[in-house]
């Protein structure tokens, strides 16, 4: 229980610390993240809404107190990683790898999640 804990703590840590990174490069680095936007396709005024809805959705994932909401959370955030992942595949941009790592640690995050609050 307590080595599924850590390993609960540790993947939603990262997944937090990427997100975070993302939603400021959406606020600090827009230039950019609209290029990008632009060559996906993707309309640029969604940016600064889809930054805002990462960190509610992190506030989301670590409160303990409103279950389903953390549920759309994990939801939302595992369709945001797979879309990202097939976005940058589709256009051989090579960019893939951190929407890779994103899935890996939201499900791990998701599953150790899982464990840790049916056992109690």
């Amino acid at each position: 229980m307590k080595t599924q804990k850590i390993i609960y703590y540790i993947t939603t840590g990262l997944f937090t610390a990427l997100m975070l990174f993302s939603a400021g490069m959406y606020f600090f680095k827009n230039a950019d993240i609209v290029k990008g936007f632009t060559s996906f396709g993707y309309p640029t005024y969604i940016i600064y809404p889809l930054a805002i809805a990462k960190i509610f959705g992190l506030i989301a994932i670590w409160q303990t107190k409103y279950k389903t909401i953390k549920e759309w959370a994990y939801a939302g955030f595992f369709f945001n990683v797979i879309l990202a992942f097939f976005a940058h595949y589709m256009i051989g941009d090579g960019e893939q790898a951190a929407a890779s790592i994103g899935l890996v640690l939201i499900i791990a995050s998701y599953y150790f999640w899982k464990k840790i609050t049916n056992k109690q």
